[in-house]
């Protein structure tokens, strides 16, 4: 019996990368101008028309600020071509007392209409995160979480209740698509689809940082994603 080869996934129905590491040189993205345009051109002959570049902002390894990421943004729209994706530039930050300074202070670099970007340590939840996520709320911003799948403790029934709570509290979610492939292990994998499957989803991104990560994204079926709607495109 033969079977058919499932078609490659229309990126171009996601529309918009809101989470990939593009900007060079200023975290663990793309090291050249050069690295980055390839990796630009790339997701764009994958379908992308919208790039969001969301470097890392996390005092202790990456001590980006909207300053230091506009500035670079410029630099690489200067130099992409003329028919390159619309690009623009957000921030993945990471969840500690410094980022709770800049949410105090105000200065931070939300995606289109407010969603905001956030990423927790993969050995703990922030104590405080549902406070954060709360003062987030009151300054109109809506919170978004990177990558759940890939937070071990959220796995399990009381990990996953404690995930859909935070969700149920205004916290979108954003599940990386390479999970959904096995890319971070099988528990991840599985993670990954029960919330697809538990209409958790919010957006979907490619944390891409480098062409290992374009190319296993070419080789994705196209069938995972049937049936599901995400709001990527509303970015």
């Amino acid at each position: 019996m033969f079977f058919s080869k499932p078609p490659p996934i229309n990126f171009a129905a996601i529309g918009t990368d809101m989470h990939a590491h593009l900007l060079p040189g200023i975290d663990d993205g793309p090291q050249t101008m050069q690295e980055s345009l390839a990796l630009i051109r790339n997701l764009q002959n994958l379908g992308y028309t919208k790039l969001i570049a969301t470097p890392h902002i996390y005092t202790d390894y990456y001590p980006n600020t909207t300053e230091i990421i506009l500035a670079k943004l410029k630099e690489v729209q200067e130099a992409m071509a003329s028919d390159g994706p619309e690009l623009e530039a957000s921030a993945e930050y990471f969840l500690d007392e410094s980022f709770e300074q800049l949410l105090e202070q105000d200065d931070l670099l939300p995606l289109p209409d407010r969603y905001l970007l956030f990423e927790m340590s993969f050995f703990a939840p922030y104590p405080g995160v549902n406070e954060v996520i709360y003062k987030l709320r009151m300054k109109e911003y809506k919170p978004v979480l990177a990558h759940p799948e890939r937070y071990n403790y959220y796995h399990g029934s009381r990990g996953f209740d404690a995930l859909e709570t935070l969700w149920q509290k205004g916290c979108r979610l954003q599940v990386n698509l390479l999970s959904l492939e096995g890319a971070y292990g099988g528990s991840v994998k599985k993670q990954a689809l029960k919330l697809l499957e538990a209409g958790m989803v919010d957006f979907l991104g490619t944390d891409a940082h480098n062409m290992k990560h374009v190319e296993a994204l070419r080789k994705m079926r196209g069938d995972i994603l049937e049936n599901y709607a995400f709001l990527n495109l509303s970015l």
